[in-house]
């Protein structure tokens, strides 16, 4: 009779699997926002006169910022973007969820493509608020998002010890992270609040 040896499973900790729900949720809801605007630009594309579901008034419509240069900074529709970089997040969470271990590198990289769109998404903020002057109601449920998907993801790499940051460093980081993605969201809002005082409160 021979015995058979089992490899010890591992649980992911729960830090880390509250992790990856909430990068699942974040990308989730993120990449259903850029598939929605996909599908609008295609049918402007087909047909010009296509009135989005997001054309609300003049102030506010995917379909106005749609037909500006900022809306394909790379040659091709920016959401296209987030449908790719949103499933990789997701991807990564799930991961997460079922227990993987990335090396550091992994996450190196995970931080460098997260910060490249939450840089990308504030020039598009700063775009739409003082150059367009049009809001794209899609385009900000993605802001929304991204702002708390970057806040913490670099927290967690820091609390992580990812970017060797002292003990003191970490534990101030893992204590404020939520109040940063709160201040920022608190600047955002107020923001397009301020940049368009005249639509809300009248000239």
């Amino acid at each position: 009779m021979s015995d058979t040896v089992q490899a010890p499973q591992t649980r992911p900790s729960p830090t880390e699997k509250r992790f990856g729900w909430f990068l699942v949720a974040t990308a989730a809801v993120a990449w259903i926002a850029s598939f929605v605007l996909v599908l609008e630009r295609l049918e402007l594309y087909k047909n010009p006169g296509h009135v989005t579901s997001c054309d609300i008034n003049p102030w506010v419509s995917c379909g106005a910022v749609m037909q500006e240069w900022q809306a394909a900074l790379f040659g091709f529709p920016n959401p296209l973007l987030g449908i790719v970089g949103f499933a990789v997040v997701a991807t990564i969470g799930a991961s997460l969820i079922a227990g993987a271990r990335f090396p550091r590198w992994y996450w190196v990289a995970t931080q460098i493509g997260v910060s490249f769109a939450f840089v990308f998404i504030v020039w598009l903020w700063s775009q739409a608020l003082y150059s367009i002057h049009v809001l794209c109601l899609y385009c900000m449920v993605v802001w929304a998002m991204m702002i708390p998907m970057f806040v913490f993801t670099t927290s967690r790499n820091i609390v992580a010890g990812v970017f060797g940051a002292s003990e003191r460093v970490r534990r101030a980081v893992a204590e404020w992270a939520w109040v940063a993605a709160a201040g920022l969201l608190l600047l955002a809002a107020a923001s397009v609040l301020v940049s368009f005082s005249g639509v809300f409160f009248g000239s």
